[in-house]
């Protein structure tokens, strides 16, 4: 119980998955096309490729449901190719159910692997020649936020789609969908809050509002921000000014501020830092400098530096752009 009102406990990615392609939100130009294959009652093999949380696997489900109807979860499955990268789940799990027939007159089973930029090369090839011979009995959907990763024998037997990052009206629409069917209200600064955690990922929205409906039927910036661990995107403006004037101290308390009062994360203060540089008042070389020393820091947390030294570091090095 919270502000007066109950909340299921249901996870709302999964309450509000869409069920029918026509329902994917911000990908309209690729389940068009996917709509065409259903109605042939025909699919060729598929990648999908794209960042998470723009859809990728409630396309596959939703492909699956409108094929086969009621049947579709015997004629469908799903693997998380990350969990079991090796060669044993191709030739157990994935041969295994491609050789059975399918069931209630359908005429092949879809096999959804998803991350599958995590498979091993060896496993890749072993998936290839797997899809070359069930290819009668069975398609083949691929789920990869990469398709870089995907080895190129598999990429030419398949038809790819690209799902690009979901804009912020798309984003926007659905969690006003999902606000009402709740029975909450967004504040404007809320929604605007909402749009800069998602980055363009729905999951991360619908996430973050329903973590915000625990505190309030109301759903206010504060709670969005609270909730994602994420600094208000003035607060990183404040500080980059204050180091770019050449003041590191001042700018080093405001960044204790970030990192210990609100609980921010060093890759977490660095990703923001890199959204807001370009709303800045930087031009030329001096914006070259600063956006190489960022992805010089970012690479070095990546690689499991200490956190502190390198931001330290990193605002150092825009107080001594002043004087460039």
């Amino acid at each position: 119980m919270a502000g007066g009102f109950k909340i299921k406990e249901e996870i709302w990615i999964e309450k509000y998955r869409p069920f029918k392609l026509e329902d994917i939100v911000g990908q309209k130009e690729t389940t068009e096309r996917l709509i065409s294959y259903v109605k042939t009652g025909n699919l060729p093999h598929l990648l999908f490729s794209g960042p998470p949380g723009v859809g990728k696997t409630a396309t596959a489900v939703s492909i699956a449901r409108e094929l086969f109807g009621d049947d579709w979860r015997e004629n469908f499955t799903e693997l998380n190719a990350s969990d079991e990268r090796g060669i044993d789940v191709v030739r157990t799990k994935i041969k295994n159910f491609a050789k059975t027939s399918p069931i209630g007159g359908a005429d092949f089973k879809i096999i959804f692997l998803d991350e599958a930029d995590a498979l091993t090369s060896d496993a890749q090839s072993a998936l290839r020649r797997t899809m070359e011979r069930y290819t009668g009995n069975c398609r083949f959907i691929l789920s990869c936020n990469y398709s870089s990763k995907i080895i190129e024998p598999i990429q030419s037997r398949c038809a790819v789609y690209r799902f690009r990052h979901l804009t912020e009206d798309s984003v926007a629409e659905r969690c006003r969908h999902i606000a009402e069917k709740e029975g909450l209200e967004i504040a404007d600064d809320g929604m605007e809050a909402l749009k800069y955690v998602a980055q363009g990922d729905m999951r991360k929205a619908i996430n973050a509002l329903q973590a915000a409906a625990l505190f309030d039927k109301t759903i206010h910036r504060d709670a969005i921000y609270r909730i994602t661990a994420t600094a208000h995107p003035e607060e990183i403006m404040e500080l980059l000014t204050i180091a770019l004037s050449g003041n590191f101290v001042l700018a080093r308390r405001k960044l204790d501020t970030l990192m210990l009062e609100k609980g921010l994360s060093g890759e977490d203060v660095v990703g923001q830092i890199y959204r807001a540089i370009f709303d800045m008042d930087v031009a030329g070389q001096r914006m070259v400098d600063l956006m190489d020393m960022i992805g010089e820091v970012d690479f070095r947390l990546t690689e499991g530096a200490n956190e502190r030294i390198q931001l330290d570091a990193l605002l150092a090095h825009f107080a001594l752009t002043k004087e460039q």
